[in-house]
């Protein structure tokens, strides 16, 4: 057991895949898993391991934000010996240069967040993906018949802000959508010699507020998770 996470080792599988919800973790699991089997619910955080045409794999929850992602990827990556994290999740566009429902495979995320300089001594402001998943997850797409746009992201600390432009850093690096994680799992592969990828899927856009409703959105990540979960094959 780790810190944060209540499972054995040997539990958890040498990829895992970490959406930001625990219930997201659970929907997967329970849906597109074989044989799924719970083996960390610590702190509400659920963490699966079961079989995916017959190779095994873990989903488990990252909660939000750096400073969760930071807690979970590091002791998965060290305490547990997980060799790839994909991350799975949702992201908000700042124009209409992506559109709800595009499908995002994170090339590079860009921070003003202090996580990475405090944890590691990193001084970029930019991390890229970690390893050869992102093009495995390029490959797959296109065998899929899917269009996984190669793009950066703007990671960022916060979610609520006075100023409603779109922030210096995503202007900076080109980035046409934000969430909250990549930056941080980035790096602590980076520092861990680990693989790491994050695919996103446009749940929102900002200045129109468009956004996929509930309804919507266990149809919208279908093909995200499965995305994930042939790649992830490719890699064990």
């Amino acid at each position: 057991m780790s810190v944060h996470i209540s499972a054995k080792k040997g539990e958890i599988a040498k990829v895992v895949l970490q959406p930001g919800d625990p219930l997201r973790a659970k929907y997967i699991a329970e849906n597109f898993l074989e044989n799924a089997r719970l083996v960390s619910q610590t702190r509400g955080i659920f963490y699966y391991t079961g079989t995916y045409k017959g190779k095994e794999i873990s989903v488990g929850a990252s909660g939000m934000g750096f400073p969760s992602i930071g807690i979970y990827s590091f002791e998965l990556y060290t305490e547990y010996e997980v060799d790839t994290i994909i991350r799975i999740g949702t992201c908000g566009g700042y124009s209409n240069d992506v559109k709800l429902f595009d499908i995002l495979n994170v090339e590079n995320a860009a921070s003003e967040s202090t996580y990475a300089k405090y944890a590691w001594g990193f001084e970029e402001e930019i991390f890229s993906h970690q390893g050869n998943i992102f093009d495995i997850i390029n490959e797959t797409a296109e065998e899929l018949g899917l269009k996984a746009k190669a793009t950066n992201i703007h990671s960022s600390d916060i979610f609520y802000r006075k100023d409603p432009a779109t922030p210096a850093i995503a202007t900076k690096y080109n980035c046409p959508a934000v969430e909250m994680e990549a930056f941080g799992l980035f790096a602590n592969a980076k520092h861990l010699g680990k693989n790491a990828a994050t695919i996103l899927t446009v749940s929102d856009i900002i200045p129109t507020k468009e956004f996929i409703s509930a309804d919507e959105r266990e149809t919208a990540l279908k093909p995200m998770i499965e995305l994930a979960l042939e790649a992830a094959l490719k890699v064990i």
